[in-house]
C-alpha cells in the first residue's frame, strides 16, 4: 500500500459494512434480503447459462444507478419550513419560468453547482465511489451523477455512502441537498434509475444481443424471462418503489405512471412477435435454422434503436433493463431484492418447464424456443411502447389486466398477499415474519411522513399565510378609508374599486384556508385514533393528504394578490433559480 492521505486511514476504518439480524434470526435491514436475492439469481440463472456454456460457474448481477438530486441555497433552505421539514415545499405559485425553455437541461452547469460537485466526487473517490458522470437535469436547480457500473451489493452500499457526502459537502457551499422524489410542484421530480442486468463468470452480459444464433438464444432466455418475471410479479416491483414521496412523482413531469409496463422498442418487439408466430409446435431443422438466422440479425449494439421512453417504468435500453420508477431518495436495496427474487424465481420455472420437455423427448434447442415462445405470449400484456400519461393508456392497461395502484397503502397490499408471502419464502428471501415486518413498517413510516406534512401546512397556513394576507388586507383597508377622508364617499367609491376586489378576493382565500386547515386537523385527529396499521394509513391517504393541496390552492391564490414584501416565504422563482 502506497503512502495514505491525510485523513483516509480513519475515514476507511470507521466504515465497517454491517448486517442487522434480531434475537431470533430474522433481516432488520436492507442487506440481509439483497444478498439472499443476489444468491437466489445466481443458482437459478448460473443453471439457466448450462443449457448454453458448461464455463458457466457464477452469474453476478450488475447495477449502475443515477442519482437526480436538487440543490437549494442553505439560507433560503432555513426560511422555508416545510422544506425544512418534509423535504418539499407544501406552497408555492408556479414562477412564470419553470424548464419549459429547457435551458437549465442544455445549459453549462452553473459555477457555484459545480464547485460543490468537483468536491464531492473527490471525497467519493476517497471511499471508493466511482461517480463518472455530471450533469444539469431537466427542472432548473436539478442535477445528477452517475457511478461506473458496478456489482449491485457494492453498488448499493456506494449509493448510500454518496447520499450521506453529498449532503454533508452541501454544507461546506452554503446549499442544502434535496433528495425529495417531487420537492417542486410543477416541474420534473428526482429518480433514482437502476440500470440492472446480469454478468457471468465467463466475462459475458447476458443480456446484450449477440452475433451468434447460440448467443442470441442465452439472450433471448434471459431478455424474456425477465419479462415475464415482471408481468407476473408487476404488483410487487410497484410495491417496492412506494413512498408517500415517490407517490408525488410518478405519473408527473416525464416521470413514469404508476402503471408498470415494459419498453423494449420497436426491433426488438418486431423480433418477439415474428417469434410468437413462426414457433409452432415442433419445428423442422430448417424453419430452426431460419429462426436462427433471424435471431443472430439483432444489431450487436440496440442503443440507437430504443427510444428513451420517459414514460417507461422499466425499460430495455440495450444491454440492460433501466428500472425509471425507483424514487432519488430510496435504497436500491428495496428494489433490487424484488427484481431478483421475481426473475430467479422466474429462471427456475424457466428450466423445470424445458427439463420437462426434453424428458419428453424434446430436443434441447428445441424446448428452449418453445418455452421462450410460450413466455412471449404470456407477458406480453405488459409490453407497452406508447405514452403512458394519457387516459388511453390506463384504459387500455385496464383491459389488459395492468394494476394501476396511485397510492402508497394500497400499493403495499402486495405484502399481504399469500402467493407474495410464498414467493419470497420459497427463494429464502424474506420470511412470512420479515415480510410482515416490513409491511407494517412501510405503512407506520407513510403515515409519519403524512403527518409532518400536515402539521407543517398547518403551521405554515395560520402563522405565516394568514396573518400575512390579513396585514396587507389591513393596508388595502386603511387605504380606502384615506380615500374616502380626502376625496368624499362617491368619488372614493370609483377610486378604491380595485382595493376593494382585492379586499374580498383575500377575505375570501384566508377564510378557506382556515376552514380546509381546521378540518385537516380534525381529519388528522380521527385518525391517529385508528390503531391498525392498514386502516390508519388508508385514512391518511384519503381523509387527510387531499387537503394539503386544497389548502395549497388558496394560498397560492393569495401569494399573487399579498404586496411581495409583505409574503413569508421564498418564493419558487428564488428556490428554483438561485445560482
Amino acid at each position: 500500500m502506497g503512502p495514505e492521505q491525510p485523513g483516509l486511514h480513519h475515514r476507511t476504518h470507521a466504515l465497517h459494512p454491517t448486517i442487522f439480524i434480531s434475537y431470533t434470526g430474522e433481516a432488520l435491514d436492507y442487506k440481509m434480503p439483497l444478498l439472499r436475492a443476489i444468491k437466489a439469481v445466481d443458482e437459478a440463472a448460473t443453471a439457466v447459462c448450462q443449457y448454453f456454456d458448461k464455463e458457466v460457474t457464477k452469474v453476478t448481477c450488475t447495477l449502475g444507478w443515477e442519482q437526480e438530486y436538487f440543490l437549494i441555497d442553505e439560507a433560503l433552505y432555513y426560511a422555508r419550513p416545510d422544506i425544512m421539514m418534509a423535504g418539499r415545499a407544501l406552497f408555492g405559485h408556479t414562477p412564470a419560468k419553470g424548464q419549459q425553455l429547457e435551458d437549465h437541461y442544455f445549459g453549462s452547469i452553473p459555477e457555484r453547482a459545480q464547485a460543490f460537485m468537483r468536491d464531492f466526487e473527490t471525497e467519493s473517490l476517497k471511499l471508493g465511489i466511482p461517480v463518472k458522470t455530471r450533469h444539469n437535469e431537466v427542472a432548473p436547480n436539478q442535477f445528477e451523477c452517475a457511478p461506473v457500473f458496478e456489482e449491485l451489493n457494492l453498488a448499493v452500499d456506494h449509493n448510500m455512502l454518496l447520499m450521506d457526502v453529498m449532503e454533508k459537502t452541501a454544507r461546506k457551499h452554503d446549499f442544502r441537498v434535496l433528495l425529495h422524489e417531487k420537492p417542486y410542484a410543477g416541474v420534473n421530480g428526482s429518480g433514482k434509475h437502476n440500470n440492472w442486468s446480469l454478468a457471468t463468470s465467463t466475462g459475458k452480459n447476458l443480456l446484450r444481443p449477440a452475433k451468434t444464433p447460440k448467443e442470441n438464444m442465452l439472450f433471448l432466455a434471459f431478455f424474456v424471462n425477465t419479462i415475464k418475471a415482471i408481468h407476473s410479479h408487476a404488483d410487487v416491483l410497484r410495491a417496492s418503489i412506494a413512498s408517500a414521496n415517490n407517490d408525488h412523482r410518478l405519473g408527473a413531469n416525464e416521470a413514469p405512471p404508476a402503471i408498470i409496463s415494459v419498453f423494449i422498442g420497436e426491433y426488438l418487439t418486431n423480433l418477439l412477435d415474428g417469434l410468437e408466430k413462426n414457433i409452432k409446435g415442433a419445428m423442422s431443422p430448417a424453419s430452426k435454422t431460419e429462426l436462427k438466422l433471424d435471431i443472430g440479425r439483432i444489431p450487436p449494439v440496440m442503443l440507437d434503436n430504443t427510444d428513451r421512453n420517459r414514460t417507461s417504468p422499466f425499460a430495455f435500453t440495450g444491454n440492460k433493463f433501466e428500472f425509471r420508477a425507483v424514487g432519488s431518495s430510496a435504497n436500491c436495496a428495496a428494489s433490487m431484492t424484488v427484481l431478483n427474487t421475481i426473475v430467479a424465481n422466474q429462471l427456475r420455472e424457466f428450466k423445470k418447464t424445458v427439463d420437462a420437455l426434453i424428458k419428453k423427448g424434446t430436443k434441447k434447442d428445441e424446448a428452449i424456443l418453445r418455452v421462450i415462445r410460450d413466455l412471449i405470449v404470456e407477458s406480453k400484456a405488459i409490453r407497452f411502447e406508447g405514452n403512458g400519461y394519457g387516459d388511453e393508456w390506463r384504459k387500455e392497461a385496464a383491459r389488459r389486466g395492468l394494476s394501476n395502484i396511485t397510492d402508497t397503502p394500497r400499493a403495499l397490499e402486495v405484502w399481504s398477499r399469500k402467493e407474495t408471502k410464498k414467493l419470497f419464502a420459497d427463494m429464502g428471501v424474506l420470511s412470512e415474519v420479515e415480510l410482515d415486518a416490513r409491511h407494517e413498517i412501510e405503512l407506520h413510516s407513510y403515515v409519519l411522513k403524512i403527518q409532518i406534512e400536515s402539521r407543517v401546512c398547518g403551521d405554515l397556513a395560520v402563522n405565516h399565510i394568514i396573518p400575512a394576507a390579513i396585514n396587507y388586507q389591513n393596508r388595502l383597508i386603511e387605504n380606502v378609508r384615506g380615500l374616502r377622508d380626502v376625496l368624499g364617499a362617491d368619488k372614493a367609491k370609483k377610486a378604491s374599486a380595485t382595493q376593494v376586489i382585492l379586499i374580498e378576493e383575500i377575505s375570501e382565500h384566508i377564510g378557506k384556508v382556515s376552514t380546509l386547515t381546521n378540518a385537516m386537523i380534525e381529519a388528522r385527529k380521527k385518525a391517529n385514533t385508528i390503531e391498525d396499521h392498514r386502516d390508519k394509513a388508508m385514512a391518511y391517504c384519503d381523509k387527510v393528504k387531499p387537503y394539503l393541496e386544497q389548502i395549497r390552492y388558496h394560498a397560492d391564490k393569495l401569494e399573487l394578490l399579498v404586496d411581495d414584501e409583505l409574503w413569508p416565504l421564498p418564493k419558487m422563482r428564488e428556490l428554483l433559480f438561485t445560482r
